[in-house]
């Protein structure tokens, strides 16, 4: 067992409706009316990618990504967030949005749009970012989609929790402890996999060049029978180069230095890229073994206050953490958001338990018994037979699965009673029966259904898109709401005007600036 009860119990009377911040950053592929990735560029209608706070775009300039702002209301981070979309549906036209993780109908590889974000610095920066991204990883890669979930804990929450275990150094305490938080997140991540992949399937476009390893569902599918989430696994967001960063989340120091080694450091199969084409066309913006900080790729990050002009990594160190990001979160099909409510409130349960468990020194040892169990959760997640390891011993997915809810439901039941409500019990209990019945997970209901219609993955999908096109051309923005979206795009398109029309630096002289980067924290 892991859970600090005695914390629990100081902390319980504490939790209030202004307890905890999340924030939701939701990435769509545009399709074209027959399912297949768009080739138009981003919306004018939208705004700017490069400026707009709420739309922008991901690697593709395809693939939308909304992003809301911090609400200590879930309702309310939910309704902005499904705002987003409404008005999004008002501006496209003979376009739907993909609403799996997993990528529609690919064409040829070199025909998938890279992101363009105008003339500036700041602009050419994040398109060579992107354009680093194809050449290392495949563009393909690429066109996955998720859900990143950005959650922090209230200031009074933190003061509570420091006096309840006697420190005196909120700072330090507060980077110590969102760093066990990650730590505990990391050992877990699994149980989140097995509740909410929605990727046991994909489109054999998106596999046609890769040795895979999954089986033929039908003449247009590709699975594995008791998959979970296949964009966490080999296939999605794993990268044998990025295995090789030693980073450790057992301080501030640890993370930053190990991070900023993977940033400086060259790496031989990118020095074979090349910084430049025989043009001078930039191919990359570092030959390290990340370009920037946003390369490193894992389930959890620890994340620090945004500020112009600074690097995340030195922010993080001068300023500490400030939030959180969740990022092995698949998009849920079957909702036209990609998530709701139910499983907002069990991830913030199980964030609270993680924060308020006991922790563990984090090793190569430790973190490749992560990495083992993520793999097997990925691939035979629902596979009643399926074994974990647990501090070098096995034990049945199922089994620790029960332990952890246990554990996840006493931190359920003390937000429940400081917040007046049950909704995270009712989460708890919904996840439960998941352990109970496996078809009740996302990964299974879809493979179900592609059987029961005759659909492939890409047609089954399709028609999911489709559905949820219908409800939001059926319910269009308030007045009040639509104005609202219109003047931000406008006011987008005009700063990213004004940007290009005061660029005075070469891009050469932006990015050498910025690339300086001291191993700070030794």
């Amino acid at each position: 067992m892991q859970l600090d009860r005695k914390l629990l119990a100081k902390l319980a009377d504490t939790f209030t409706t202004d307890s905890f911040r999340r924030g939701i950053e939701k990435e769509a592929i545009r399709t074209d009316k027959l399912g297949q990735i768009s080739q138009a560029p981003h919306p004018v209608a939208l705004g700017s990618a490069l400026s707009h706070p709420q739309i922008t775009t991901d690697f593709s300039e395809a693939q939308l990504e909304f992003v809301t702002g911090t609400s200590s209301s879930v309702a309310d981070c939910l309704l902005e967030l499904d705002d987003i979309h409404r008005y999004v549906y008002g501006v496209l036209e003979g376009e739907v949005l993909w609403p799996a993780s997993m990528p529609c109908m690919l064409p040829a590889e070199k025909q998938i749009p890279i992101a363009t974000f105008g003339t500036s610095n700041d602009g050419l920066f994040k398109n060579i970012y992107r354009r680093g991204l194809a050449n290392r990883y495949g563009r393909y890669m690429q066109t996955i989609s998720g859900l990143h979930y950005n959650f922090s804990i209230a200031d009074e929450l933190w003061l509570a929790h420091a006096d309840a275990r006697g420190v005196e150094d909120k700072k330090r305490h507060r980077n110590r402890s969102y760093l066990d938080l990650i730590k505990n997140f990391r050992r877990n991540s699994w149980l989140l996999i097995y509740l909410f992949g929605a990727s046991p399937a994909m489109c054999g476009s998106f596999i046609s060049t890769l040795d895979h390893g999954l089986e033929k569902m039908d003449e247009e599918s590709y699975y594995l029978p008791y998959a979970t989430s296949l964009r966490m696994g080999p296939l999605g967001y794993q990268s044998a180069a990025q295995a090789k960063i030693d980073v450790r989340f057992n301080s501030i120091n640890d993370y930053v230095n190990g991070l900023a080694q993977a940033l400086s450091e060259p790496h031989s199969e990118y020095e074979e890229i090349g910084l430049k084409d025989a043009d001078g066309k930039y191919l990359q913006l570092s030959t390290a073994l990340l370009q920037i900080e946003a390369e490193f790729y894992g389930p959890i990050r620890p994340k620090p206050k945004p500020q112009s002009g600074i690097r995340p990594l030195a922010s993080l160190y001068a300023n500490g953490i400030e939030y959180i990001e969740v990022r092995c979160l698949d998009l849920n099909p079957f909702e036209r958001t990609g998530i709701n409510s139910e499983t907002v409130h069990f991830i913030d349960a199980f964030l609270v338990y993680c924060w308020l468990a006991l922790s563990y020194r984090d090793s190569d040892v430790a973190s490749k018994e992560i990495q083992e169990n993520q793999l097997k959760t990925v691939r035979r997640g629902r596979d009643p037979e399926v074994k974990l390891r647990r501090g070098g011993s096995e034990i049945h997915l199922n089994s620790w699965a029960r332990e952890l809810l246990d554990e996840v439901a006493e931190v359920a039941a003390a937000l429940d009673s400081g917040m007046n409500s049950d909704v995270h019990m009712q989460s708890v209990n919904r996840q439960r029966a998941k352990m109970e019945d496996q078809s009740l997970t996302p990964s299974s209901q879809i493979l179900s259904q592609m059987r029961s219609s005759g659909l492939s993955y890409y047609r089954f999908v399709k028609s999911l898109s489709e559905r949820h096109q219908a409800e939001y051309v059926e319910m269009p923005l308030v007045k009040e709401k639509q104005e609202l979206f219109e003047s931000l795009a406008a006011t987008s398109l005009r700063k990213q005007e004004k940007t290009e029309a005061n660029q005075q630096r070469s891009f050469d002289d932006y990015l050498a600036d910025y690339m300086k980067l001291e191993m700070i924290g030794k």
